[in-house]
């Protein structure tokens, strides 16, 4: 269950208070919000918030949005988030396509390329094409650039920077993509695993449930895992590999290293056009999700879901609700939320939104 954020009233916590307020702002849209009501939410006092916006109002970042009848007394001022103030690049590389994005300070896609690429053809030329596509869009930015964040296929360790053993294409293992494409683009950097990134940017959704799991299938398959509305990373950064879980004891061999895993079958199953059964495998692995984590939601994503979305939802939600599984499974819709999610690696902390657990 989400907890309500709590605001200090301490100087030294002014930024993190201001956070708390922006993110009010945020969820609250074009209709915006009172300072009353900032307060009430926050459990700031008014003049706490008072200080606040007018801070927020000077630096650009919120605005008046006309007023609001009071129950008693002068009609309120409602204030909302200024989504031009600032913008951020989100950058999913798949295994075989890129696809670079600009958003502003709301998230929404204000420009967007995509190229195919091969991964296996290794970091240098691959970069090579991040780099190109990213200053393609800030060749003319249309306000200050945050940074970027870049999502990619696991295992990686999301706090060094650094790919891990990605599956068929070792040779990433190591890499300093994080700093050497900071370095490229003279911007920050935050490097994720794909997963990890669209389930961030699905949390931060008005309305969002509390911990879900986001099963993509694509390329490959795997899960981001959010509890307590937090991305769960594990101590190494490599929790979610969903698609390396053993089902078939000596099965067909996997690309990282095991049997008889999630991915392969599920794969093979999509690559020989038997949707159906891919979907009852995908719906074990989201069965033992829900066994394991308690969790509250299913979201189900990625290319080869969204190319037969009803076929998968369907035959997951059958799945579970043969093993006596109450969590609902919906669809993650929109063909670019790993990339919107990478926006949000850079995005989120400007709200006060923790990044890891």
């Amino acid at each position: 269950m989400k907890r309500e954020a709590v605001g200090v009233n301490v100087p030294a916590l002014r930024s993190h208070n201001a956070a708390l307020v922006l993110d009010l702002l945020r969820t609250a849209g074009e209709t915006g919000i009172s300072r009353l009501e900032l307060a009430e939410r926050t459990g700031l006092t008014p003049q706490a918030v008072s200080k606040i916006t007018a801070r927020l109002r000077a630096e650009g970042l919120a605005t008046e949005a006309g007023h609001r009848a009071s129950t008693g007394g002068k009609p309120r001022t409602v204030l909302r988030l200024v989504p031009s103030a600032a913008y951020a690049v989100g950058v999913h590389l798949d295994r075989d396509e890129l696809t670079a994005l600009l958003t502003d300070l709301a998230g929404a896609v204000v420009a967007l390329c995509r190229r195919p690429v091969d991964l296996g053809a290794g970091a240098g030329p691959v970069l090579d094409a991040v780099t190109e596509e990213v200053r393609a869009l800030l060749a003319d930015p249309p306000g200050p650039v945050l940074g970027v964040g870049l999502a990619m296929p696991g295992p990686l360790d999301h706090r060094a920077g650094v790919p891990g053993r990605v599956t068929g294409f070792p040779e990433w293992a190591g890499h300093p993509v994080r700093d050497e494409l900071a370095a490229r683009l003279g911007l920050p950097v935050v490097l994720d695993k794909d997963t990890n990134a669209a389930a961030l940017g699905l949390a931060l959704r008005p309305a969002a449930p509390g911990s879900f799991a986001y099963v993509h299938l694509g390329t490959g398959l795997g899960a981001g895992l959010v509890l307590g509305g937090a991305p769960l990373r594990g101590d190494r950064t490599g929790a979610g590999e969903l698609g390396h879980q053993t089902v078939q004891l000596d099965g067909p061999p996997c690309g990282c290293g095991g049997r008889g895993c999630l991915e392969v079958l599920c794969l093979a199953a999509v690559a020989r056009g038997e949707l159906p059964e891919a979907a009852r495998i995908l719906g074990t692995g989201a069965a033992n999700l829900v066994r394991l984590l308690d969790i509250d939601q299913v979201l189900l994503g990625g290319r080869a879901v969204l190319a037969a979305p009803s076929v998968f939802a369907e035959g997951v939600r059958g799945v579970l609700a043969g093993l006596g599984l109450s969590a609902p499974v919906g669809l993650a819709t929109g063909r670019d939320a790993v990339a919107e999610g990478a926006a949000w690696l850079t995005l989120a902390p400007v709200f006060g939104k923790q990044t890891d657990l």
